[in-house]
């Protein structure tokens, strides 16, 4: 099997890429290199997408192809290039395309947005979705992963409270009543990919772990991370009247939404499990990403989460 992906050299697509390399197929990454190598073993054909005639060194017939882009002046090139010669092409899209987040439950029929302003991340991967479909018709599957976890994630979301936990207390959280957390792990992730590459599955399926209550999250956190201080949750009001941002960022609380957004981290896996999907034990995740949060140095700066001084400024604030 020849498969041909269009990246690779970032934290999903590596992943994507050892596991097909593992599989034994025969892999070419078509990329600039800007954020790293290719796994070893994998062909690096390295230029700008953008650039003219970027697609010839790749042209020809193609068991799979992985699209990981969502920018519309690199998916539309690819599609026009390579679409006709394509056995099978998984498109990685997300569950940030609906256009609601208060449906907990909500499948793969629930309305995406409109895509209007192809400079916000839903709006073009929407756009990616229909004109893959489009050129690709039955030959195509569009992945729609939830919040993508496990050790090296350069987003800094999932690791803060593993890292933070690790730490002594005491340590600042939202109310948990009522939220939940879903995430997947990026290897689970990588494998399905692999895996309906090789079965040719097409059709739209989100790509999401299990449901399970913040509080619940929270306390197997504390467990992994041998935790034996206080777990102080605030209200939504008191946090945002200190100036704590949802989800992500700088001074954020990773993994807080606020509840009419909580369907975000609250989709069907159910056709993902019947599509052979699969996540490992949320325990498991948690303890892999600990090891790699000690690695790269729990107290580093991060991209996701409260600083120890924003952190102990609240607290004392709030008690």
């Amino acid at each position: 099997m020849r498969a041909l992906v269009l990246g690779g050299t970032g934290w999903l697509g590596r992943a994507i890429v050892q596991d097909l390399l593992e599989r034994g197929t025969e892999v070419t990454c078509l990329a600039r290199g800007a954020t790293g190598d290719v796994p070893d073993g994998a062909r690096h054909v390295r230029t700008d997408r953008r650039a003219q005639g970027a697609y010839e060194p790749v042209r020809g017939a193609w068991d799979e192809v992985v699209e990981l882009s969502s920018d519309p002046g690199l998916v539309r090139p690819a599609l026009d290039a390579l679409a006709d010669s394509a056995a099978h092409w998984t498109l990685v899209s997300t569950v940030s395309v609906y256009a609601r987040n208060d449906e907990p439950g909500a499948d793969e029929t629930a309305e995406v947005v409109e895509p209007v302003d192809l400079t916000q991340y839903a709006d073009a991967k929407v756009a990616a979705e229909r004109s893959s479909a489009d050129r690709l018709g039955s030959r195509l599957l569009v992945a729609r992963p939830g919040l993508i976890v496990g050790a090296g994630d350069p987003s800094d979301r999932f690791g803060y409270w593993p890292a933070r936990l690790s730490r002594p207390g005491p340590v600042l959280a939202p109310t948990s009543s009522g939220r939940t957390v879903q995430v997947i792990d990026v290897t689970d992730l990588a494998a399905w990919v692999g895996g309906a590459a090789r079965s040719g599955r097409a059709g739209v399926v989100n790509a999401v772990g299990e449901v399970l209550p913040m509080r619940d999250f929270l306390r197997l956190a504390v467990e992994v991370a041998g935790f034996d201080g206080e777990l102080v949750e605030v209200e939504d009001d008191v946090l945002l009247a200190h100036h704590v941002q949802y989800w992500a960022g700088p001074r954020s609380l990773p993994l807080w939404l606020p509840h009419s957004d909580a369907a975000l981290m609250h989709r069907s896996a159910r056709a993902f499990r019947d599509a052979g999907g699969g996540s490992r034990p949320l325990s498991e995740t948690l303890a892999g990403v600990l090891a790699d949060e000690r690695d790269r140095g729990v107290e580093r700066p991060r991209r996701a989460g409260l600083e120890a001084d924003e952190e102990a400024e609240i607290l004392a604030a709030v008690r």
